[in-house]
């Protein structure tokens, strides 16, 4: 085993968070075997979690750390890789040159942009604001949803939620009898009322921005319930 890698939050895969003490159990284990801890933080980095960084959010210390779109907010695009001391030094101690490098890596425009951006991050406090505020704001929100009947689970850390779909509450059975089918209604009559947010199979999923008000979560969460109504009748019509 060389490495272990995987997102603090997985995002992408349906917003799933790891249970208390996954990612120091994950480490020790890594540490024990001598593998790399890897922290794939493209969703998760830059405060999406209050923290500026997920791992730092669950208290680990990884060997490499790879970053993207909360480098600049997406306003440009750029990447990066945060390396640990000790890799560094293995580095510099095999010799030579260090060959590395893509086509329009370190882009002066994208870099300025990202720096920009950062101290944007800091001035406004932003990080901490998720933190103390608005990511609290959208859980207390967020757990106004689960009661409705179409709601197994509402769940969020930070600036990243999730609302799954079921066709029986506390269970875990889907409509039409596979996953997958309800996510897209839902989700396009969202978009259709207004909130454009995306759905992992029954999942929907949102990553609202850092400077998001709480009217503006309210919104959000509005939107969310009356699609979810609208959806309902459409969707017990396909449980079969």
């Amino acid at each position: 085993m060389a490495a272990v890698i995987g997102e603090p939050v997985q995002g992408a895969g349906g917003v799933i968070m790891p249970p208390p003490g996954y990612w120091p159990r994950v480490e020790a284990i890594c540490r024990k075997h001598g593998a790399q801890l890897v922290c794939h933080e493209v969703i998760c980095g830059f405060g999406r979690l209050g923290a500026w960084f997920g791992f730092q959010h669950f208290g680990v210390a990884p060997d490499l750390v790879s970053m993207a779109k909360g480098l600049s907010s997406g306003y440009l695009p750029i990447s990066a890789v945060g390396v640990a001391d000790h890799i560094v030094e293995t580095l510099r101690g095999a010799g030579g040159d260090f060959i590395h490098g893509y086509t329009d890596s370190g882009h002066p425009t994208c870099a300025a942009v990202a720096l920009k951006n950062i101290e944007i991050l800091e001035r406004e406090g932003l990080v901490a604001r998720t933190a103390s505020d608005s990511g609290p704001y959208l859980a207390r929100s967020l757990a106004r949803l689960a009661d409705h009947p179409l709601v197994g689970e509402a769940r969020s850390l930070g600036l990243i939620g999730a609302v799954g779909i079921v066709s029986a509450k506390g269970t875990n059975r889907r409509f039409a009898g596979k996953e997958g089918a309800a996510g897209p209604i839902v989700r396009d009559l969202c978009i259709k009322n207004g909130l454009m947010i995306r759905a992992v199979r029954d999942t929907l999923v949102t990553s609202p921005p850092l400077v998001i008000s709480h009217p503006e979560i309210d919104r959000l969460l509005a939107i969310i319930g009356r699609s979810l109504d609208e959806a309902e009748p459409v969707l017990r019509a396909i449980r079969k």
